[in-house]
């Protein structure tokens, strides 16, 4: 069979296997699906081939119209029910309908190259590792989204967390998507349905914490829109903080030292506030901490244009503080409510705030 085959041509028949499982967690992607499916169907060839599970939360918006179509033309593709709708009881479902050796968790919002599941296959059998993952490239359409693309790749938005950096190969702590060996989860267990975000995080500490091996690759690429507007990217990052709280709560510890550095940094911002009423000094050094980020922003605006579009330089001066002040007010209000109060989480924190959500962002 030549290199340049596709899915299409090679489906493997009922009786037999597959070597990999794909499983995509959808709800409401009438804008993505067929994109993402489509660059799915067109890979090149896996040895054994592959299956698509679609777990999806109840679609309402005409994406169930589009999967019952393409299930008719593609063997391979079948469709669960997710009523749950959150990304953990879907790629639960998914993978229990799951044959292959293999699984790999892939993003209904993002779309893949040819050779992504090739890649995946090749560096978890050169490396030895459990999960591998890689290049997760952020592109935008308007302006703003570009800039929120932009910032995505940035180590100032994120900590230096390896897997934003695109061309990085090694082991991280977390991966966009993952391919994982299927014996992992019977070793390990299944994604942890009581977190409605970072549930790929809880579970890629816990293959760490178990002496299991995860390797990032920039061979292994993938791209994904997103958010466009920073209302939604500071929402997005107040539920991440919000749910980091309630994996560190279940395993004593963050999986990185930079989960904590925002929430620091705002509740510290928050306390000289506070004390300013009362004290100077306080009022001064909340005016420095204030005057050193700005800074910071400034220049890693300035740095991150550069390497990009210089017209993204004033966007990027808001990008910034909707990661890092989002991710921590969301922290800080999870330590209330997980910790202090002890309290079941809050609705605004207990589904998905847009409909079109990637796996990872």
């Amino acid at each position: 069979m030549a290199p340049t085959e596709t899915f299409a041509s090679m489906q493997s028949t009922a009786n037999t296997a597959p070597s990999v499982s794909i499983v995509i967690p959808c709800r409401n992607e009438i804008d993505h699906i067929a994109n993402c499916l489509s660059s799915i169907f067109d890979q090149c060839e896996v040895p054994g081939g592959f299956e698509v599970i679609v777990a999806d939360g109840m679609s309402d918006d005409g994406t169930r119209e589009i999967l019952s179509q393409l299930t008719s033309v593609h063997r391979s593709l079948r469709v669960v029910d997710n009523p749950a709708r959150i990304t953990s009881t879907a790629l639960n479902s998914g993978i229990r309908e799951a044959r292959g050796r293999y699984i790999a968790i892939m993003g209904a919002h993002a779309h893949y190259a040819r050779d992504y599941l090739k890649a995946s296959l090749q560096v978890s059998q050169q490396t030895g590792a459990d999960n591998v993952g890689g290049s997760m490239v952020c592109v935008g359409n308007s302006p703003l989204q570009k800039a929120i693309a932009a910032a995505h790749h940035s180590p100032f938005a994120v900590g230096g967390a390896r897997w934003h950096n695109p061309i990085y190969e090694g082991p991280a702590d977390t991966l966009f998507g993952g391919f994982y060996r299927r014996e992992i989860f019977d070793q390990i267990g299944l994604f942890d349905e009581t977190l409605v975000r970072n549930q790929d995080d809880e579970l890629n500490l816990r293959l760490t914490l178990a002496g299991g091996k995860i390797w990032h690759s920039p061979r292994i690429k993938s791209w994904y829109h997103p958010r466009a507007s920073l209302a939604a990217l500071f929402h997005q990052y107040l539920q991440y903080g919000y749910w980091k709280v309630q994996i560190i709560r279940k395993h004593g510890r963050p999986a990185s030292i930079r989960h904590l550095v925002p929430p620091l940094f705002v509740g510290g911002l928050l306390g000289l506030l506070t004390l300013s009423f009362f004290s100077t000094v306080s009022l001064w050094l909340a005016l420095t901490l204030i005057a050193a980020y700005g800074t910071c922003n400034v220049v890693a605006s300035a740095l991150t244009a550069v390497r990009t579009d210089f017209k993204n330089f004033f966007t990027l001066l808001g990008v910034f503080p909707c990661y890092h002040f989002g991710y921590g007010v969301g922290f800080l209000r999870g330590v209330i409510d997980f910790i202090v109060l002890r309290r079941a989480p809050a609705d605004g924190f207990t589904r998905l705030t847009r409909s079109k959500q990637p796996l990872r962002a």
